[in-house]
């Protein structure tokens, strides 16, 4: 069964549980209604009966006598020996145990519903002059009354269930309209592969929030595969001219030419110059993947304590820069070894572009790095796309370096719910700024 017709099936149910119960409200209301005048009538008998004077009483209850199913209502005596006297002829009025009570005085007024002679009545018993008298009046209008409503109310039960089923439907059609778009958009993303696929978002209900989901879920996966196709293009791309050369030179050292002198030492140089590149920017890359998938546990970091150990290796792998610190003790939380990548590709990029007896200055406070050096800096055309995948400026092509070092800087501060930007320092060179908030990362 779908899930509309359940809801339908659902809907209908509870229409036709308020219907039914609704429909035995109005009966047993008409019901009490339509039987309230006739014992107000048998009461009323009883009491003039009652305050009749006892020499009147026989005539009193002759006048009340009248065939079975007349209005005025048909009496019994009942003696205290339980002994049932007619007051005229008719049929005999059923006796038990209660009448015999009230005739002995050991009971007050009761009425109670009786069969006589395949006929429905309203009894009341009432004690007088130390006897109990039964008075009656017929229910048959009454139940005749009752049926008709009965027979109604099964009707109008019955129709307004099969309405309420008809618009359950219809309702549970509309309502789910937006579900059913969703599924069928998610079928054809499925078949097609296609994730420019959207649904159309009307209204602020549930529906539509779903809806806004699941269009913002397709447009992130349209993006990451978007940008794992331009990875994978520019990688290739980086990868084909190392990969050129090296084989050039790996031929041209396994021929049987004769080399020039030295020639064969410049081509093993370079072999392990470009393996060396290779390795780097397979690395590189190793890392943008890592950092889209961010599983590590994020911690408490100090970060002015991880930038001065970035910065002692920073001294030791470049002994010519002198790096200059200003760091404040500041906590954030993050991942120790993407934020310490992170740190260590700005000092790198800094001492690439350090001039000989300048130095690079690195300050840490309130969860900000930053970087600068005094370098030529960078140009007003680059600085947009300085943290973009293998982006190199102009005046950095002829420089050692993949052109992923500012992208992994860049994709650890998004993931750390931070920022980085560059910008032209006064006095000349480039300064990074990256600012952490103190978000746990999330994950891709």
């Amino acid at each position: 069964m779908s899930f509309r017709a359940r809801l339908a099936l659902v809907a209908a149910a509870a229409v036709a549980l308020a219907i039914v119960a609704a429909s035995f409200a109005v009966y047993f209301v008409v019901k009490q209604q339509l039987r309230a005048p006739i014992d107000d009538s048998l009461r009323h008998s009883a009491v003039e009966l009652q305050h009749t004077p006892p020499d009147d009483i026989p005539r009193g209850l002759f006048h009340l006598t009248a065939q079975l199913g007349g209005a005025p209502g048909y009496p019994q005596v009942v003696k205290p020996d339980g002994q049932a006297v007619t007051i005229a002829p008719g049929p005999m009025l059923p006796v038990d145990g209660r009448d015999v009570e009230v005739a002995r005085g050991e009971m007050g007024t009761f009425l109670r519903d009786a069969h006589i002679s395949n006929t429905h009545v309203r009894m009341i018993t009432f004690p007088i002059g130390g006897v109990a008298v039964q008075v009656v009046r017929p229910l048959t209008e009454v139940d005749h009354s009752l049926s008709q409503i009965e027979t109604w109310l099964i009707l109008i039960a019955g129709g307004g269930i099969a309405i309420a089923a008809g618009l359950g439907l219809l309702v549970a059609r509309a309502a789910l309209a937006p579900v059913r778009r969703l599924t069928e958009t998610a079928e054809t993303v499925t078949e097609t592969g296609d994730l420019s696929q959207r649904i159309d978002v009307t209204g602020r209900d549930e529906l539509a929030r779903l809806a806004a989901s699941f269009n913002a879920m397709l447009g992130a996966l349209a993006e990451s595969t978007r940008a794992q196709r331009q990875l994978v293009a520019d990688a290739s791309h980086e990868l084909r001219t190392p990969l050129t050369s090296l084989r050039t030179n790996i031929e041209v050292l396994a021929s049987d030419r004769t080399l020039p002198p030295g020639e064969r030492g410049r081509l093993l140089r370079d072999v392990v110059e470009q393996l060396g590149e290779m390795t780097t920017l397979i690395s590189e890359l190793i890392d943008l993947a890592r950092g889209e998938q961010q599983l590590a546990e994020a911690e408490e970091v100090r970060l002015d304590l991880l930038a001065e150990d970035a910065v002692e290796r920073a001294r030791r792998n470049r002994p010519g820069v002198e790096f200059v610190t200003d760091l404040h003790e500041s906590i954030v939380h993050g991942v120790p070894s993407t934020l310490e990548r992170a740190v260590a590709n700005l000092l790198d990029n800094a001492a690439k572009w350090s001039p000989a007896g300048e130095s690079v200055e690195v300050g840490v406070q309130d969860g900000t790095v930053t970087v600068r050096d005094h370098g030529p800096g960078i140009d007003d055309e680059d600085l947009p796309y300085v943290f973009d995948r293998f982006y190199r400026a102009r005046a950095a092509r002829g420089l050692p370096g993949s052109g992923l070092g500012l992208a992994i800087v860049r994709q650890v501060a998004q993931a750390h719910g931070g920022t980085v930007v560059a910008e032209r320092a006064d006095g000349g060179g480039t300064r990074i700024v990256l600012r952490l908030n103190g978000n746990a990362p999330h994950n891709s």
